[in-house]
């Protein structure tokens, strides 16, 4: 009889602990999230803002000090801007929405029958009906809701993101006051960059993507003749940082309206097409090859990570799933009692482990710095 594999009493212990930790830092993640959710985005574009100043310097004469009120100025706009085309194109589609609804409700009951036809049934429900089993009011309270959520939100964002790039000048006496010695104060930086380095590599390859996919669909919906071509396309750009759900979106709802617009099926049959080849080309070809190693993370963790913030923090939290996915296994692989974590994080079970050069220049710069200490 085969003996049961044995762990060692302190690995399990060990082990037990970190999942309890794990579990409080969720209730307090949860609890918080009024707090966090506008911290976190502020994180977030600070990220963004680095990035582009970087950016700026390498390919410009500016000095830091005035690539990094560029790269402040790029991203703010860039940040208001995308609330304000939202905010606006919502309000020109309802608003032209409610010029047309003499016609979309036939169109509608038009789209039931056909469906019912083809079934083989008798007696479709009108759209009226279907409406009238749904409350309409309820859903209009909750959008109403997370309108001034986002409104808020975008506010709050903004006076964490001041703080945050005020309180980034004493980051350098933070970490030499947390590691006094050098080897330690190098590791963590270097920690800090493949941090960094993750979610830089992710925004820029949803950024190119997005964009690539954004083309190729306003092209087809401008052919189509598909109202609020303009809208949608930036609804698809901006759904698209969002894994899984911001594909379903972008290939499923506009030709949902053309349905309900166009008279003939053909138009949100050419967009349906259309779409999901380019993200099927982009999921499949482009983004796997631009990703490379900096996303060493397993699909299903991206969808558990989905589906885990975006219950704890709502869309916001859906936005940033993927990057928080990325932060939590570049910090728990350097630990050994969490490190296990990192390897189910990670898509080939050895999370940054591929890095053999990198990990080697490492190793001897922090030999290095211990000599020198």
């Amino acid at each position: 009889m085969k003996l049961p594999i044995t762990f060692p009493t302190s690995a399990v212990s060990r082990n037990a602990m970190v999942i309890i930790a794990v579990v409080a830092v969720g209730a307090a993640l949860y609890w918080l999230r009024g707090i966090l959710t506008p911290l976190a985005m502020a994180i977030f574009l600070m990220i963004m803002i680095d990035g582009v100043k970087r950016s700026i310097e390498k390919r410009t004469p500016l000095s830091p000090r005035w690539s990094g009120i560029a790269a402040l100025t790029v991203v703010t706009i860039g940040f208001f801007i995308s609330i304000a085309i939202i905010v606006d194109g919502a309000a020109g589609f309802f608003g032209q929405a409610s010029g047309v609804s003499s016609s979309i409700g036939p169109r509608l009951d038009q789209i039931l029958q056909d469906v019912w036809s083809m079934v083989g049934a008798n007696e479709p429900p009108t759209a009226t009906d279907l409406i009238a089993q749904l409350d309409v009011r309820s859903y209009l309270t909750q959008a109403a809701f997370q309108a001034q959520g986002v409104a808020s939100g975008a506010f709050f964002v903004l006076i964490y993101l001041g703080f945050l790039l005020a309180a980034q000048k004493g980051f350098g006496r933070k970490m030499a006051g947390l590691f006094p010695k050098r080897a330690d104060r190098a590791e963590a930086l270097e920690v800090f960059h493949r941090i960094r380095g993750g979610v830089e590599g992710y925004l820029w390859v949803q950024t190119v993507t997005g964009a690539l996919i954004c083309l190729v669909a306003w092209i087809l919906m401008r052919v189509v003749g598909l109202q609020n071509a303009e809208f949608w396309t930036f609804v698809i750009f901006v759904v698209g940082f969002i894994p899984v759900l911001g594909g379903a979106v972008a290939g499923l709802v506009p030709p949902l309206f053309a349905l309900v617009q166009f008279q003939s099926y053909w138009p949100a049959l050419i967009l349906l097409v259309g779409l999901q080849t380019i993200l099927f080309i982009s999921g499949n070809l482009i983004q796997p090859r631009m990703q490379g190693d900096n996303q060493n993370i397993d699909p299903i963790v991206v969808l558990l990570a989905l589906a885990f913030w975006g219950q704890l923090w709502g869309v916001t939290g859906m936005f940033l799933s993927t990057p928080l996915a990325v932060m939590a296994m570049a910090i728990l692989a350097e630990f050994r009692g969490s490190r296990w974590m990192a390897i189910l994080l990670s898509g080939d079970g050895a999370p940054y482990a591929h890095e053999e050069e990198e990990k080697s220049a490492s190793r001897s710069r922090r030999q290095a710095a211990a000599t020198a200490d």
